[in-house]
Formats: structure tokens, sequence, C-alpha cells
């Protein structure tokens, strides 16, 4: 197989870890937990793995021979840089315990364990996917587990290979997924532990415990090189506003670091819009208004950066969109058979009166892309809703009225793009690639000691590798109860940019300056050698915290 100079170069990398996890290990237990809300609920349906309390490893001077163990693996959900790294340390980490051990991946997401697809992963298998993006190894899929009859199949699987313990690789519902699965197979004494690791891009799944998913690191490396690339070119030609949405459907972390890193004109934080009950109105004379005077000063250019999940942020719009995902839910079966031209129409004459002018209101192409399939989760799918072009729109016939009122006499021409798939496989930071290898060794030690219904948790993360400290949290820790598909179910709570945190208030201090003035920074492509200042920095959004 051909390969790059850097694919080459990186198979040779050696992923740094805590200097706890070397050596013999021992678990210690912390202080017991709770949900952070809907304490009773939680605790009713998670019995036997709730308040459990966070583990920490340390160093031991004992010696212990452990038994082999048989460990199954699913990648759960989208891509993030690093997902191989877990699965690779996670390998070497039951290799450590016992020679014999063996690793199984199931393969494409949770549904190879229902349908019993697998193969065993053995060193000429994993090594050649040590330091590399994607999930190509084993792949991933969307599949929930969240039935009886899903537990059951999944069981006979692995009963028949003789595992012990499956990890999870997943962001907040696949990991949600994964505590209820470790509550079943605890309650009917299956014997087989169920832990977890938290991943996504999007930057939500993350506590005091878990500084941050894997993957944030490198994706958001990857779109500040774009947009970085785009300021230069929109300095140089002087004549574009750039339109630029970035991945983040219930947080606007990606768009926060962004900007952090690259200073654009304009960051939308749909947190704050929320906070300050804007409408898409605000949101464009915002906008415009910062485009006039760029214009005042002749920089008829500049770029704006907007978060994929903005529109579910607008409250008028979020409540339009909480109705819709209640009554297509309900009603999808009857929706379908109404034919295309008049859909419209239907969902007008099914909504409350608000909604329902709110909806009137829009424009054809965003009603429609609102009513659109949904995803697993019963959410509309935001990704498809091109908000950008939608703002951009609104924001050219807003100057146009005000250049008929004599308030704006610039030139306003604007261009469209979308940061998503392009960061989600990229090869993996050497600050991903060394979490998300700590992250699997850290799995390997949470089955040694005997825990289910944990996330594996590594922190301290902008200290020196060697300094940070591995350990695993209770899932159930996590966790709310919340709206889905009509009903209240437990899901592990997303953590959304915090208006009050270091990140953001940086982020607010440097913002009109920004507006004004062409300040933009270039990050270049991800460094994966030379200086440790360059190549192994942490995101902006993790170094503001930790100062805190």
């Amino acid at each position: 197989m051909t390969k790059s100079a850097l694919q080459i170069a990186r198979a040779a990398y050696k992923p740094k870890m805590p200097a706890a996890l070397s050596g013999t290990v021992k678990a210690v237990d912390g202080e017991y937990t709770q949900s952070v809300s809907d304490q009773e609920d939680i605790k009713k349906l998670f019995p036997n793995t709730y308040g459990m309390p966070i583990v920490t490893f340390e160093k031991s001077n004992e010696k212990k021979e452990l038994p082999a163990i048989n460990v199954g693996v699913i990648l759960s959900g989208g891509q993030a840089p690093g997902g191989h790294n877990v699965i690779a340390g996670l390998f070497d980490g039951i290799k450590t315990i016992n020679k014999d051990s063996r690793l199984y991946g199931f393969i494409l997401g949770p549904g190879g364990l229902i349908e019993h697809h697998y193969k065993e992963l053995t060193d000429d298998i994993i090594d050649p996917y040590r330091n590399t993006g994607g999930f190509d190894m084993i792949g991933s899929g969307r599949t929930k587990l969240e039935t009886k009859e899903q537990f059951d199949k999944g069981l006979e699987i692995l009963k028949e290979l003789g595992i012990s313990a499956l990890v999870i690789i997943g962001g907040d519902d696949s990991n949600t997924n994964a505590c209820v699965l470790a509550e079943y197979y605890k309650s009917i004494n299956a014997g087989v532990q169920v832990i977890g690791c938290p991943k996504t891009i999007d930057g939500d799944l993350k506590n005091e415990q878990i500084e941050a998913s894997f993957g944030f690191d490198t994706a958001c490396k990857v779109y500040s090189e774009v947009i970085g690339n785009i300021e230069r070119d929109c300095n140089s030609a002087q004549k574009y506003w750039h339109f630029i949405k970035l991945m983040g459907r219930s947080a606007s972390h990606i768009a926060l670091e962004c900007a952090l890193q690259t200073q654009p004109n304009i960051c939308i934080i749909s947190e704050e819009v929320e906070a300050e009950n804007k409408t898409l109105d605000d949101i464009v004379t915002y906008i415009a208004g910062i485009v006039a005077r760029r214009a005042e000063n002749g920089d008829n250019f500049g770029t704006v950066l907007i978060p994929e999940g903005l529109i579910e942020f607008v409250p008028a719009m979020k409540l339009l969109i909480a109705e819709l995902n209640d009554y297509l839910a309900k009603h999808d079966a009857e929706f379908k058979m109404i034919k295309k031209s008049e859909q419209r129409t239907y969902i007008i004459s099914k909504l409350t009166k608000d909604n329902s002018d709110l909806y009137a209101s829009l424009p054809e192409g965003v009603a429609r892309q609102l009513t659109l399939d949904r995803d697993p989760h019963g959410n509309v799918q935001v990704s498809l809703i091109e908000t950008e072009k939608l703002l951009s729109e609104m924001v050219a016939t807003k100057l146009s009225e005000w250049k008929k009122e004599g308030k704006y006499k610039g030139k306003f021409a604007a261009l469209h793009h979308f940061f998503g798939y392009e960061g989600r496989c990229a090869a993996p930071s050497n600050y991903d690639a060394d979490y998300c290898y700590s992250l699997g060794f850290t799995a390997s030690c949470l089955i040694a000691s005997g825990r289910t219904g944990y996330m594996s948790s590594v922190r301290n993360t902008t200290a020196p590798v060697d300094k940070w400290i591995a350990g695993g949290i209770p899932v159930t820790m996590m966790m709310n109860m919340e709206r889905r598909h009509g009903e209240m179910k437990p899901v592990i709570q997303k953590a959304l940019v915090k208006l009050d945190g270091a990140p953001f208030k940086a982020f607010a201090a440097d913002r009109d300056e920004w507006a004004a003035t062409t300040s933009y920074v270039y990050p270049g492509p991800i460094q994966y050698f030379g200086m440790t200042e360059v190549c192994d920095e942490p995101t902006k959004t993790l170094q503001l915290e930790q100062r805190g």
C-alpha cells in the first residue's frame, strides 16, 4: 500500500503517556458522585451503577499477576481524530495486564455487536493505524443501543467470544447508551463490564474530570488553518465577505476556539444569542452594522464564523423546532404521505399560532430543511440548514434597505463555506495522539480494576504529559433528563459554552477590535515535528480554562 511521507513518519511516533500508567497501577477511589440534575429520576433508572466514586490511577509497588481478558471495542457515531490511538492504547493496556489478552473490534459501530460482525484486532492489524486519522480500522455507525432485544443479542456474541468487557468510543449519546448497557448487564449479572471513552469534535462532552473530548483539538486546528487561508485571501482581494459555517450543532465550542485562533471580524456564539433572547433580525442587524462600519473605512470585505446549530438557539426558532420535532415524531408517516408541494401548508395548519406564523415567514428553502428526516435521536438535522446563506441573504437585504435610506454606501458580495467533514478524519495532532492513547490505556486500567458504567478520564492536560492524571468517572454523574422523541429520557448533559467562562470572556474582550480592524491570525497547518510550544500546544479554550 502506498503511503505519504507524513504517514510513514507518523507511524514511528510514540505517544506520550501519564507517568502513573507506566508499570503497576492501582485504583484509588475519590468522592462519591450524583447526577448533574434530576437525581431521583436518574437513580431509579440506574440503581446498580448510580453514585459510584470518581477513580484515579496511581503507581503501585505491588506486583500482581492478572488473568488474561477478552475485550470488545466499538467506534460509535461520527469520526474524530485519534480514535485509532484509543484502540491502540486499549490494546497495549490489556496486553500489559496479560500478554494473552485479546481484543475484538465490532465492525461499523454498535450494529456490529447486534449483528455479530467482528474481527480480532492483532498487532499486524493495529500497528499500521497508530497515529492515523479516521475510524477505518473497524468503521463506525450510528445504530442506537437502546432495547433489551439488542442488549441480549449483543450478549450472545460477547459470551461466545468470552468477552468480559466492552469499550464504547463515542459522544454523549453513545456514552449514554453505554451507561444503559452497563446498567442492564449488571442487573442480570451478565459478567460484562462496559466502559466509555469521550469522543466528539464538537467539544460538548466535558466537565471538571473530562477536560476535552478527543478530536476537538485536531479538528479546530484543521478548520483554523483553512479559516486563516480564507482570511488571507479575503485581505488580498478585499472584495468579499466570507460566511463560514462550522460544525457544532449543540454548542459553539468549535466556532469560539477557531475565533480565538484566527481573530475573524465576526463570530456568532449561539449560547449568547439564546441568553440575550436575540431574534434572527437582531443577528442580521449586528452583522450588517459591522459590514457598514467597515465599509466607511473602505473595507468591503471580512469573515464571519457561524456555529452549525445557531438556528436552534434563536429562542423563537427553538420553540418552533421543538414543536416540529414533537409533531413529526408522532405523525411522521402521515407527513410523508403529503405531496411535497403541500407539505408547507400542512405544517402551517398543524402548529400553534406563534410557531405557525414564524414558520410561514421563513424562506421556502429553510422551511423545507426544517422538515427533512430527523437524525437517530429525533432532532432536526441542522447541518442541512444553510444558515450561512440564510444570514448573508438577509444581511444583503438589510444593507439594500439602508442604502436606500442613505445609511450605507459600500459594496457587499458574499461567499459561503461549510467546514465539517474536512476536520473529522485528520491525522491527530500530538495532543490528540497522546490524549487518545492515554484514554485507551486508562480504559484497560478501569477494566482491570473491575469497573463498569465508567468513562475513561485523563486531565491536567495543559501540563507536560507525564503529569497528566488518569482515572475514570461514573457516566451517571454527567446525566440529566431531556425530551427525546416526545418522551423524557436520561442523557448526558451537553456542555455548552459558558458565557462567564475564561474563553468566552477573552473573545468578548477583543471582538469589537477584530470587527473594526483587520487583525487576522494565520495559524497554518498542524505541526507534528519541531519545537514543543508549536507541536504540542493544546487549544486556546483549554489553556484559558486552566488559567481560569
